[in-house]
């Protein structure tokens, strides 16, 4: 006697990412993730920070910043802040060839580690890149990761590296950052 058995039950669907703006009672959520990932991607360089973390998280020149969830999980963060008329501005505007106000800077970008590899730092990524482009605005970003995962991201995706700098947030010793553009 033979017997076929057979399953309605499917793999459950893996959770889709919801992105939403920022709110200040996701502060908290968001200390923790960035503490979560901080030892194995070394961002942010400097840990613990000798300030408070939420001020790493809010930026004074911060014109807009998203969340990421997963399961209404608070999972990760990236902001957009505007582009300083200083050094680092001429090095982006040379790069892009267009005006420093017309740049936008892609910043404190971010993943827990449970979230990782599901796509979560590409979608934050893309809303902050969308959200420029929709103000005819180039986006740019420094990275200090010259050999990892992050760089890699940014050079498959189409970012150029323009120039290198060094910023008072590195440690001393280290290399210069890579400045990208994305044109």
């Amino acid at each position: 006697m033979s017997s076929d058995v057979t399953s309605d039950a499917s793999p459950a669907p893996a959770p889709a990412v919801v992105l939403r703006d920022r709110r200040a009672a996701d502060l908290p959520a968001l200390v923790d993730v960035l503490a979560a990932q901080q030892p194995a991607s070394g961002y942010p360089h400097r840990w613990p920070l000798p300030f408070p973390v939420e001020e790493f998280l809010v930026r004074p020149d911060e014109e807009r910043a998203w969340v990421a969830e997963l399961d209404g999980a608070v999972v990760g963060h990236v902001s957009v802040t505007a582009v300083p008329d200083d050094r680092y501005g001429a090095i982006w505007s040379a790069g892009a060839g267009r005006p420093v106000d017309e740049l936008g800077c892609v910043s404190v970008l971010f993943v827990g580690p449970q979230a990782q590899g599901r796509g979560v730092g590409g979608a934050l990524l893309d809303v902050a890149v969308a959200h420029l482009r929709a103000q005819d605005r180039t986006p740019v970003l420094d990275v200090d990761d010259r050999d990892g995962v992050a760089h890699a991201v940014y050079l498959h995706r189409g970012w150029r590296v323009v120039g290198e700098a060094r910023f008072d947030w590195q440690r001393v010793g280290t290399p210069p950052a890579r400045m990208l553009v994305l044109p």
